[in-house]
């Protein structure tokens, strides 16, 4: 488990324009842009198929994105880890995974991982959300991977809603938990 786990940098700062992307493959087929996501709010959360937190979370984040996609805000998922070392997070893999969930977002792989590192993102799941592509929340979905019944702190929700509603983000950045990324290693 990582909560506060850095790769070679700080956290991405609350307040910067987030990174842009480019010809990142979707389990569609399709390549995506970062331009093709031209909601005023995105949720980039950086996740993938094997990490037990990150399965936990699914059904939380599919939730979410069906509660919050019809007011305008998009929900886009990235896998980053490397495959080669752990095949369960192939391209292949995440397509199939992103049936058997029916995923309502595109679900991208960053094989080159150059996205991940530029969010400076450190585990999965760990989520972004943008607005108007300026950052204003990092850290986790909520305070219980493990049991949604348990949850005292709806961390992303609250995010979203505030910012729907004009409001200040009540908590800018909390610590992520989840399995860190698999990075590459020359």
């Amino acid at each position: 488990m990582v909560l506060v786990e850095k790769h070679g940098s700080d956290p991405y700062p609350i307040g910067a324009p987030i990174p842009g992307f480019e010809n990142l493959l979707g389990t569609d087929g399709r390549a995506y842009h970062s331009t093709d996501f031209e909601q005023p709010i995105q949720v980039i959360v950086f996740t993938c198929n094997h990490c037990p937190y990150a399965v936990a979370y699914e059904d939380r984040l599919i939730q979410l994105a069906h509660d919050f996609q019809p007011q305008g805000v998009a929900f886009i998922a990235i896998s980053a880890n490397d495959a080669s070392n752990y095949p369960e997070d192939s391209y292949a893999a995440m397509q199939q995974r992103a049936k058997d969930k029916a995923f309502p977002f595109p679900y991208l792989y960053d094989e080159s991982q150059a996205v991940a590192k530029a969010f400076r993102a450190v585990c999965t799941p760990h989520i972004f959300v943008a607005q108007h592509g300026i950052l204003k929340y990092r850290g986790r979905i909520d305070n219980h991977w493990r049991d949604p019944d348990a949850v005292t702190m709806h961390d992303l929700r609250d995010c979203l809603n505030a910012l729907l509603s004009g409001q200040p983000v009540p908590q800018e950045s909390t610590d992520p938990m989840g399995c860190s990324i698999k990075w590459k290693w020359d």
